[in-house]
Order: structure tokens, then C-alpha cells, then sequence
């Protein structure tokens, strides 16, 4: 009983969070499939969804070892991007000198665009997996670095003046409030920079031609192989949803005091 009660507990909490995207993609393929079919849209143009499905069960192990390899990349340049940008983000969050000399060498490197750096670390790098990484770090630096900087510094004014009262040290103050406060705002940053983690390791392998989702889709696209390219397309997508579902997971399960994670239930 215990087992069937574990199960059922898993499958509620589960639930929620898997059955409105399921339902959402399914109407929208079904959408997709009839308008293609009334249209008599060419297969080049745009392939129906049953077409692309054919085409993943033609060989779902070449899709999802080159899925595996983008997210292998995409990770690391999550984890690098992150970890430097919540570093400069305690700095800048205790000292506004830091923030005004760093920030707008941040927001430059906000806004250089990736076609234009992707090349570059190609060259400067070589063709393996560092550029790759490098790429997807610096989509990842900016929204975590922002994200994370008021984390840090949203604090309760009551539980701060009570810690310095009792002649609590800057490091207790960091781990006992600013550390804790700052926890949503870092796991919703990762909710928006793992999708983009992905976008950088797929826009950099377009520049590498050795192993990859971005090169599958390179290729399909050179060869106007769209079911190909719309079925690499769509193994990152389901990567992307599988990877917010489990960050909402563990959002709930770390913070269960939160505000935003009682009104949802």
C-alpha cells in the first residue's frame, strides 16, 4: 500500500506539470498536420508532423546521441556562465563601485551579437568542445548575473537590521539571508538561461561540422532535408520542456516557503 501510495502521490505532483504541455503540443501538431494536408504544402517547404515523426524512428539513436552531446555542451557552458556571473553578482551586490565600472562591460557583452562571437572562438579555440561551451556561457552570463544581483540584494529590512543587531558577520549575513533570498531569483534565471544555454551550443557547432544537434541541422538544411531538420528541431525542444519541468520540480521542492510556490499549490 505504501508503494501504490508513493506512486500515486508522484503521478499528482507529476501530473500538473507534464499533461497541459502534452495536451498544448498535441492540439497544436494536429493543427499543423491538417493545415499542411489542406494546403498540399510541398514536403521541402514544410513537412507534416507524421512525416518528421518517420523520420526520428528511422534512427532515434543518431537524434538523441547528438541531443546527448548538445546538452552535454550546453551544461558546461550553463555551469561556467552561471558560476562566474553569481560571483560578479556578489560583488557588484555589496559594492556599487564594482557595479558601475562592471555593469556596462556586462551589457556590451550582452550585446554583441553570437553570430558575430561564435566564428571568432572557433578560430581562436579550435573545432572541440570549448568554443562550443564558451558560446553557451556567455548566452547564460547576463540574465543570471541580473537575475542573481537583486536576488541579493532583495532582502527583508527587518531580518537584516536583526542580524547586524546581534553583531552578525558580513559572511553570516551572506549564507543566512542574502544567499537564501537570492535562491528564486537564481532558479528562475536557470528556468530562461538552460533554454539559452542550448541555443549557444547548437549556434556553435554550425561552425564546427563535427557532432551536434546545430550540425544535423546544418546539414538537413544544405541538403533541404526538413524532416530531418524539423525532427533535430524537435528532440531540442523536448529537451527544453524535460529540462523546465524538472527545474519546476526542484523549484517547488527547495522552496516550499516562498510565496510564488504556495499561491501555485
Amino acid at each position: 500500500m505504501n508503494a501504490r501510495a508513493n506512486i500515486r502521490r508522484n503521478i499528482q505532483i507529476i501530473a500538473p506539470h507534464v499533461l497541459p504541455p502534452v495536451v498544448a503540443i498535441a492540439l497544436l501538431l494536429a493543427a499543423w498536420e491538417l493545415y499542411i494536408e489542406w494546403r498540399d504544402i510541398s514536403i521541402i517547404v514544410v513537412p507534416p508532423p507524421s512525416a518528421v515523426v518517420e523520420r526520428f524512428f528511422d534512427k532515434p539513436d543518431f537524434f538523441w546521441r547528438e541531443g546527448a552531446y548538445t546538452l552535454y555542451e550546453a551544461t558546461l557552458g550553463l555551469v561556467l556562465g552561471s558560476a562566474f556571473a553569481i560571483c560578479l553578482a556578489v560583488l557588484m551586490a555589496h559594492s556599487p563601485t564594482a557595479e558601475r565600472a562592471l555593469f556596462p562591460l556586462a551589457i556590451t557583452l550582452k550585446s554583441v551579437p553570437l553570430v558575430a562571437v561564435a566564428p571568432v572562438l572557433v578560430i581562436a579555440l579550435g573545432f572541440g568542445t570549448t568554443p562550443k561551451v564558451l558560446v553557451a556561457a556567455l548566452l547564460c552570463f547576463f540574465p543570471m548575473l541580473v537575475n542573481s544581483m537583486v536576488g541579493f540584494r532583495d532582502v527583508s529590512p527587518g531580518a537584516l537590521q536583526f542580524l547586524r543587531s546581534i553583531h552578525a558577520s558580513p559572511w553570516q549575513v551572506f549564507w543566512k539571508l542574502r544567499a537564501v533570498s537570492a535562491l528564486p531569483y537564481v532558479l528562475a534565471a536557470l528556468k530562461i538561461t538552460y533554454p539559452l544555454a542550448l541555443i549557444g551550443a547548437v549556434v556553435a557547432e554550425w561552425f564546427t561540422g563535427d557532432d551536434g544537434l546545430g550540425v544535423v541541422i546544418f546539414r538537413a538544411h544544405a541538403n533541404l532535408d526538413t524532416p530531418t531538420l524539423f525532427a533535430a528541431a524537435a528532440v531540442l525542444a523536448v529537451t527544453g520542456i524535460a529540462i523546465n519541468i524538472l527545474l519546476s520540480l526542484a523549484e517547488r521542492r527547495l522552496l516550499f516557503w516562498h510565496p510564488s510556490v504556495r499561491s501555485v499549490g
